[in-house]
């Protein structure tokens, strides 16, 4: 079953959506939510395979809540919008597709078979890398690569909990305070970098970044996922030794069987 959730402030677009998937039996319907803050909360929740979502919404509007969602929890994606020139930007993403209001039936079966070859192919990783990069297309900047992005000080001063990370954002400069930082998350060659604040996207590995901080403060907890130890304020057990952290934002952030070692809570 795939199991999916549908993000639109219309009610009545929701229902529609709903009424078009009921006759798909691979379909399963996890949930329905009208804003962006909820999707996020949604997606951390019940862990859908396939997120329908819509691009305008209130509050956070649907690039801003993919801004939000940790990259090892992001489904894949198929945009729904009433405006063409969002469309040609999620294409160029290579997101599985987009839809456009009111949706047509023809086009949802289209949609739902690239969704269902993408499944196949076992491709979400390389799905979730190109969302990451249409978040930074979106955000009005140029790729930055990380010595672009980073202040140009060894790696040794970079690590220093007192000197801030430094994110070019266009022609300014920002300095992030390390104890702002929430999470990083990676997909392919794009970090999110996830603070009080904001979200930055840049383009990075995420083993280039570790390499440029305290591996104590900001430890590895997946293979995607770098966190600020400093912010975690519970965890919970879950499958096969691994288990959940909750950051003192609410925000909840797997912690893997193989990364166990590197939190300080294990030692």
């Amino acid at each position: 079953m795939i199991r999916t959730l549908i993000a639109d402030d219309e009610p009545l677009a929701r229902r529609g959506l709903e009424l078009r998937l009921a006759g798909e039996r691979d379909i399963h319907i996890v949930g329905q939510v009208g804003d962006g803050a909820a999707a996020v909360r949604a997606v951390s929740e019940h862990a859908p395979d396939l997120l329908f979502l819509d691009v305008q919404m209130p509050g956070l509007d649907g690039f801003a809540a993919l801004r939000a969602i940790p990259a090892q929890q992001m489904p894949l994606v198929v945009f729904v919008t009433a405006y063409d020139h969002y469309a040609l930007n999620a294409f160029e993403a290579s997101a599985v597709d987009y839809l456009l209001k009111p949706v047509d039936d023809s086009r949802l079966h289209q949609a739902l078979f690239r969704v269902r070859e993408a499944l196949d192919q076992r491709d979400a990783s390389d799905h979730r890398a190109r969302l990451l990069g249409l978040l930074g297309a979106l955000s009005g900047r140029p790729a930055l690569t990380l010595d672009e992005a980073l202040d140009a000080g060894g790696a040794q001063v970079l690590r220093d909990a007192d000197t801030p990370l430094a994110i070019r954002d266009g022609a300014r400069t920002l300095r992030l305070p390390r104890s702002s930082i929430r999470w990083v998350d990676a997909a392919g060659d794009y970090l999110c970098i996830h603070t009080d604040r904001d979200t930055h996207v840049l383009r990075a590995t995420l083993g280039q970044l570790e390499k440029r901080l305290d591996p104590t403060r900001f430890p590895r907890i997946h293979r995607s996922t770098l966190v600020n130890a400093g912010r975690v304020s519970s965890l919970r057990p879950h499958l096969n030794g691994e288990y959940f952290l909750t950051l003192d934002c609410g925000q909840e952030l797997k912690l893997s069987r193989s990364y166990r070692d590197r939190l300080a809570l294990f030692k």
